[in-house]
């Protein structure tokens, strides 16, 4: 048989029970169907409705093809709050071990699942999240080639291939010591220890047995999927796949995924609303948009510093708030004063306490500026959206992907913070509530007005993300490079089922 006559491989997408990381792999899941690609994507019972309003939100062409299977997570065995079923909702850092603890039997539970479906049922694929590490086990019993998906960039893979084959930070004389990162001449990147990605710092909350395991299974992979496109990242992409000798492929940006008009079911909440109609009543690139991810959280002291640089900003602001409720009362009655919760129209301030529909809000176009903790999500909305970004690295890879944004693409100011910022994964007990603030108010203010005024640099920054947008609508649009990279991925996963069969 022809190999165009050939069924399409069926995929099994398993996200890593983090929300960061289960949104865009399930828009990666939508997307395969979208070319023709079965796909079931396995969840647990609590993220199941978010894994499922995803989905529909891709519209029918692609969710037909998207099954949903909600696997039992061992949560309470693990001594896991009852519903503690994705890193990010666990309560402190003590219960990190625990939550990796439990994605074990997690892993076992779903090969149970596919062991009791008829061979024509069975996946002849897995994409499996960065630390469901188990899933190279279950790919080699079922006889199916295995994708990792870590939800950074190509860059930032990149970069931490270099650290993990030169390992330059093990050399810095301390955690503020900047060393050489050579990865994408000609430019030049120095970072210090303390800013580089969780697996690198000399501890975290998350058990040293498990980072081993994360890059045993970095190593045995067939293949890594990005969500990039390859004309963003000056050819990481393919370094990428000389440095680790798999194949790589950019196929985003994944946001871009939802059918015209179909939005995440939460857009109809009376938050969502608020928003929009509240942007409705701006000028056009006037409003600074301020949000640091779906676990974002910063000290009481940090909060109150970024707040009186936002309330006297001359634009209006439109500001997400997450972890508002566990702030101080001092904080809080400080907000309710100084900023608006209700999204009257000539307010300048408006205070969003949990979740905002960050896609079209970036798409508003009110929008002017994007004050980010550089998440590579948030990052690429904002890239796909044309808006330029003021940058606020908190963890993780995130101040790598400051580089890229602001010296790469030059689509960036940065803030100038220089350390990361306590949480459950940096493994960090002490300050909390009673830190000091890194960042004063007027550094604040200073790179806000490079980001929406600038001059001569803010003008290029905005014709730099216009060119941008320009090139990641046309990269999944057909014939373009994230569309011809999903037919490779499809068409490479079933050649190397193929080979596994026979």
């Amino acid at each position: 048989m022809a190999a165009s006559q050939c069924p399409k491989p069926h995929f099994a997408v398993i996200p890593w029970p983090a929300t960061s990381h289960m949104i865009p792999i399930v828009d990666i899941a939508c997307l395969l169907a979208g070319h023709g690609a079965p796909v079931t994507v396995i969840t647990t019972p609590a993220s199941a409705q978010l894994v499922q309003s995803r989905v529909e939100r891709a519209g029918q062409g692609s969710s037909a093809g998207v099954t949903v299977t909600a696997i039992p997570f061992p949560a309470a065995e693990a001594g896991l709050p009852d519903g503690c079923e994705r890193l990010d909702h666990t309560p402190s850092v003590d219960l990190v071990p625990n939550f990796f603890d439990a994605t074990t039997p997690f892993g076992d539970a779903v090969a149970r699942h596919f062991r009791g479906l008829m061979a024509t049922r069975r996946p002849d694929c897995i994409v499996a999240g960065m630390c469901n590490t188990w899933a190279h086990g279950l790919a080699h019993e079922l006889g199916a080639p295995c994708f990792i998906f870590h939800g950074f960039c190509a860059f930032a893979l990149l970069c931490c291939e270099y650290l993990n084959t030169h390992k330059p930070h093990e050399a810095a004389a301390s955690l503020d010591e900047l060393f050489d990162v050579p990865v994408l001449p000609p430019f030049e990147f120095k970072f210090a220890r303390r800013q580089l990605p969780l697996q690198f710092l000399p501890s975290c909350s998350i058990p040293e047995v498990r980072l081993r395991e994360l890059r045993e299974f970095e190593m045995t992979v067939d293949g890594i999927v990005v969500n990039s496109f390859e004309e963003l990242e000056h050819g990481s992409a393919a370094r990428l796949a000389a440095a680790t000798g798999k194949a790589v492929f950019a196929v985003g940006p994944v946001s871009l995924c939802g059918a015209p008009g179909l939005l995440d079911s939460r857009a109809d909440s009376d938050d969502a609303r608020r928003c929009m109609a509240w942007l409705d009543a701006k000028q056009a690139r006037s409003v600074l948009y301020v949000s640091f991810g779906s676990a974002g959280r910063m000290p009481p002291a940090q909060v109150m510093q970024l707040g009186m640089a936002l309330v006297s900003c001359p634009w209006p602001v439109l500001w997400v708030i997450k972890g508002a409720d566990s702030l101080p009362d001092d904080v809080n009655d400080w907000l309710q004063d100084n900023t608006d919760a209700n999204g009257l129209p000539a307010s300048q301030c408006l205070a969003v306490r949990g979740w905002a529909p960050q896609v079209p809000i970036l798409e508003h176009p009110a929008v002017g500026g994007f004050l980010t903790h550089c998440g590579w999500r948030s990052t690429l909305e904002s890239v796909a959206a044309g808006v330029p970004m003021a940058t606020w690295p908190f963890t993780a890879e995130q101040f790598l992907n400051e580089k890229l944004i602001v010296d790469v693409l030059r689509v960036g100011v940065s803030v100038g913070v220089t350390k990361p910022t306590e949480g459950v994964l940096t493994g960090v007990k002490s300050g909390g509530r009673t830190a000091k603030a890194d960042v004063e108010t007027e550094q604040v203010k200073q790179a806000l007005d490079m980001l929406m005024d600038g001059g001569v640099d803010g003008e290029a920054r905005r014709a730099k993300a216009e060119e941008l947008k320009a090139k990641a609508k046309a990269a999944l649009q057909h014939g373009g490079s994230s569309y011809m990279n999903l037919d490779k991925l499809i068409q490479f996963a079933g050649s190397k089922w193929i080979s596994f069969s026979s």
